[in-house]
């Protein structure tokens, strides 16, 4: 379908060009809430050359994730990822995405996800015995450590300590410097011998020296016989496709998929935990009801509290619940963007996006219409009691939707209940005064200046958690 002028949604325009691309890069979240609010749920800008719509409703977002996802690539910084993740799920497309989606299936089954539960409730409980009662720490650094423990563990059965810490601190490293590939010929930016650039490339340097050792291992081990570590890792080397031709992965490819799953596991759940603290701590009469179900559910024969089990998890709905929440007002996902491959005709408008329009589907945004949320700022876990049904799927999607789902969508609920009462059973944290929290989408919604807390001992309890 040609596409024309009058064919073309309302949206931000300027003259300057650049402005309009400076001004989101400046304020992402308050630049897609104007564009909503001004423009209505369907809105169009150019800038520079390049196209940008936002959908701004469940149905357009099913549309463009599921009906019509053929007609759609990842957008331009995901691509610009795979300069440093490679081809994994996150970054890759067409049928080499399928492929690679049904060789990882099988690691992210629901009795293979099972077996990490003990991992993260042992972890959990092994990283809060070193706090101390009234003493401040910053939420976000300590829900990092913690998920970087647990991700090193049950993907690599790797210490932190270890081979972990040298992979994430370059892979954190490499994001940092990351905003320089996010830039206008960022590709052939991060190529240049300038300091961004070079820092780039030499923490992915170690990082995949690591990691390629690491896979030499498993490989080696599995060509020998030796017992199952129960590690992703292992997984992804034995991988093989029985649809087609029964060939596994290359050492690469389990490179991009083990970075990948560390990237999106290790960031995102850190990130939904802290906000969760915050909100808890500003929430009291949330925060009781959470301690009145880890406290009846997580004690053990002798009083002292336990970490929490997989067993546990149908008896901690409300800690789910409170962990829906926190993800919906503070979606570590912020926004999902897709390319249009072909012009593409918006359902049930007169408006047709450019080919090549980067289309952009805000979490933050529809989290909190009020066409679909009651009451849609108001943080309240027991909204989490209705039936869902009540509500388009598409107003809550903080793992993205369609065949790109996220695959580690599982394991991250348990995850995240399990951590959040195991540690809710021994702490309370108290947001410290003046401290400004302030959300920074990034690649993921960060708290900018960190979320600094300060930690009780619950019951007057400061003994460890029994085993």
């Amino acid at each position: 379908m040609p596409t024309t002028a009058s064919a073309l949604p309302p949206g931000p325009r300027s003259a300057i060009p650049g402005m309009l691309s400076a001004r989101f890069a400046r304020d992402r979240l308050g630049f897609f809430e104007a564009m909503a609010r001004e423009h209505g749920d369907v809105s169009w800008f150019r800038d520079m050359g390049a196209s940008f719509a936002l959908l701004n409703h469940p149905d357009l977002v099913r549309d463009v994730l599921v009906t019509q996802q053929r007609l759609f690539h990842k957008g331009i910084g995901l691509e610009r990822a795979r300069l440093l993740l490679g081809d994994g799920l996150l970054t890759s497309e067409g049928a080499f995405h399928l492929r690679q989606r049904r060789l990882m299936q099988p690691a992210f089954h629901r009795e293979r996800i099972a077996g990490y539960g003990a991992t993260m409730g042992r972890f959990a409980e092994r990283h809060v015995a070193r706090w101390r009662d009234g003493v401040a720490l910053d939420a976000s650094t300590e829900m990092a450590a913690l998920t970087l423990a647990i991700a090193g563990k049950t993907l690599f059965d790797a210490d932190v300590a270890g081979d972990t810490g040298v992979i994430a601190g370059a892979l954190d490293e490499s994001l940092h410097a990351f905003g320089l590939v996010l830039l206008p010929f960022g590709e052939q930016l991060a190529r240049l011998p300038i300091p961004p650039a070079r820092r780039f490339r030499a923490a992915k340097a170690r990082m995949d020296a690591v990691v390629y050792r690491l896979i030499a291992e498993r490989r080696a081990e599995v060509a020998a016989g030796a017992r199952d570590r129960g590690d992703l890792l292992t997984m992804l080397v034995q991988a093989q496709d029985a649809e087609a031709d029964g060939a596994g992965m290359t050492d690469e490819q389990v490179r991009d998929e083990a970075l990948t799953i560390l990237l999106a596991g290790h960031e995102t759940t850190a990130n939904a935990l802290a906000w969760s603290w915050w909100f808890l701590a500003q929430h009291p009469e949330t925060e009781r009801a959470l301690h009145a179900e880890v406290d009846a559910v997580l004690a053990s024969a002798e009083g002292a509290p336990r970490a929490a089990t997989v067993d546990d998890l149908a008896r901690l709905p409300y800690t789910r619940m409170v962990v829906s929440e926190s993800m919906r007002l503070r979606p570590p996902a912020f926004v999902l963007g897709r390319r249009a491959m072909q012009p593409y005709a918006v359902p049930g408008t007169p408006w047709v996006l450019p080919q090549g329009t980067t289309v952009f589907m805000a979490q933050h945004l529809l989290h909190r219409d009020a066409r679909f949320w009651p009451d849609p700022d108001r943080f309240d876990p027991e909204r989490w009691r209705d039936d869902a049904t009540s509500r388009p799927k598409f107003a809550y999607f903080p793992f993205g939707a369609g065949t790109r789902v996220c695959i580690g969508e599982q394991f991250a609920w348990m995850e995240l209940t399990l951590v959040l009462a195991t540690v809710a059973r021994r702490w309370r944290l108290a947001l410290v005064p003046g401290h400004r929290v302030v959300p920074h989408p990034v690649i993921t919604l960060r708290a900018k200046h960190g979320i600094r807390m300060v930690a009780h001992a619950r019951d007057g309890v400061s003994h460890p958690i029994a085993p």
